[in-house]
């Protein structure tokens, strides 16, 4: 797969409430999974087309599913 790194970040409260509500609706998904997929679709909208970027995006989608 992919080397990881790990981050440490603050949150505002009700994104955090938002993401809890979400991955109870969504046991399939992770914390991990849903950030890795909303940084990287943010770098992908916003310039940074390469392909590293969009496979971990791609991946990150598709990996719930298997």
């Amino acid at each position: 797969m992919y080397p990881i790194v790990s981050i440490l970040t603050e949150l505002p409260e009700a994104l955090h409430a938002s993401l809890a509500t979400y991955l109870e609706k969504h046991p399939d998904w992770d914390q991990d999974q849903v950030l890795t997929a909303a940084l990287s679709l943010f770098l992908l909208q916003n310039g940074e087309c390469d392909r590293s970027t969009t496979a971990v995006y791609l991946d990150t989608l598709f990996k719930h599913s298997a």
